[in-house]
C-alpha cells in the first residue's frame, strides 16, 4: 500500500462498515444491509482489490449485463471500499465476496486502507442460520473485545472458537491495529435460508442506524420485509408440519425472551427522535 487517497482524508467522523458475502451472510442479509447504505446515498468507490488475485472465477464467477447505451460488458466480482456521505458523518464501506485466495494479503490490503480514513470505530456486519422463527423481531448479536465499547453499544465479549470466514479474519486484523471494533450479527430463520431476507436486513440497518447516531434513509426496506414475512406465511400454511414447527420455534422463542429492558426502550426512544428529527 503506498501513499494516501485523497478520498479519505478529511472526512467528517468516519465510521468503517465492513461486510462479505459468502460463508458469514446467511441470506445475503449482510450484503444487502450495505448495498442498501451505498446505494441509498450514492457512495464512492475510492479502491478496488484486483479480482484475479483473490477469487476463484469458477466459485464467484463474472457476470454479463447490458450498459445503458446496448453494450454488453463483463463485470468482475471485486472487493470495493467506498465513500458514503451520510447528513453528518461520513461512512467507509468495505464490501464485496469472500475471497477464494491469499487471504492474508487481502485482509492486510483491506486494514491498511481502512486505516487511512482514520474512523473511531469499525463495524463488521455479518448474518448467520438459526432456529429464531421469522414472525419474530429479528435479533442482532452485538460483540466486541473492548469493555468500552461493549458499554457503550450493548455488546457482548466475543465467546465463539472455531472456523471462521473472512469476516472473522477482517475483525481481528482491524482489533490488530488498534481500531475499536463492533460485531452485528442478524439472525436469519435456517428454513428461509435463500436469498434476500429483507426482515433481516432491515435489522442490521436499523442496528446500525444506532450505531453511527443519525437516521439512515431506509427507503422500501420495511415494506419489502412486511412482504416477505407475508410471503413466507403463506407459504408456511401450505404445509402444516412447517405450521407445526415454526409454532414450535415461536413457543421456544417466547420462553427465552427476556423482558424489555430499560436500555431497549431508551434506544428505540432515541431511534424515534432521530428520526423526527431529521424529518
Amino acid at each position: 500500500m503506498t501513499g494516501r487517497r485523497r478520498e479519505l482524508e478529511n472526512l467528517r467522523d468516519p465510521i468503517a462498515v465492513v461486510a462479505f458475502g459468502g460463508w458469514s451472510d446467511a441470506a445475503q442479509a449482510a450484503s444487502d444491509a450495505l448495498e442498501h447504505v451505498a446505494a441509498t446515498y450514492g457512495a464512492t468507490t475510492v479502491f478496488q482489490l484486483d479480482p484475479s488475485h483473490f477469487y476463484d472465477f469458477q466459485a464467484s464467477r463474472p457476470h454479463v449485463k447490458f450498459l445503458a447505451d446496448g453494450q454488453r460488458v463483463v463485470s468482475w466480482p471485486s472487493t470495493e471500499v467506498q465513500v458514503a456521505s451520510l447528513p453528518r458523518r461520513d461512512l467507509v464501506l468495505v464490501r464485496g465476496p469472500e475471497p477464494s485466495h491469499r487471504w492474508a494479503e487481502f485482509v492486510t490490503a483491506l486494514t491498511g486502507v481502512v486505516l487511512e480514513a482514520s474512523p473511531s470505530l469499525a463495524v463488521v456486519l455479518g448474518a448467520m442460520l438459526t432456529d429464531n422463527p421469522h414472525t419474530r423481531p429479528v435479533q442482532v448479536l452485538a460483540s466486541s473485545e473492548l469493555p468500552e465499547v461493549r458499554d457503550r453499544y450493548g455488546a457482548e465479549a466475543p465467546q465463539y472458537e472455531g472456523p471462521t470466514g473472512v469476516t472473522g479474519v477482517m475483525a481481528i486484523s482491524v482489533h490488530e491495529q488498534e481500531l475499536p471494533v463492533l460485531s452485528l450479527w442478524a439472525a436469519c430463520p435456517h428454513y428461509v435460508a435463500s436469498p434476500p431476507n429483507p426482515k433481516a436486513t432491515l435489522a442490521l440497518v436499523t442496528r446500525l442506524e444506532d450505531v453511527v447516531g443519525e437516521p439512515i434513509d431506509l427507503g422500501d426496506l420495511p415494506a419489502r420485509a412486511e412482504l416477505w414475512e407475508t410471503n413466507v406465511n403463506e407459504l408456511a400454511a401450505d404445509d402444516p408440519d412447517v405450521t407445526d414447527y415454526i409454532s414450535t420455534l415461536e413457543a421456544a422463542d417466547d420462553a427465552r425472551q427476556p423482558e424489555v429492558s430499560g436500555d431497549a426502550i431508551a434506544a428505540e426512544f432515541q431511534r424515534y427522535l432521530r428520526r423526527r428529527d431529521d424529518r
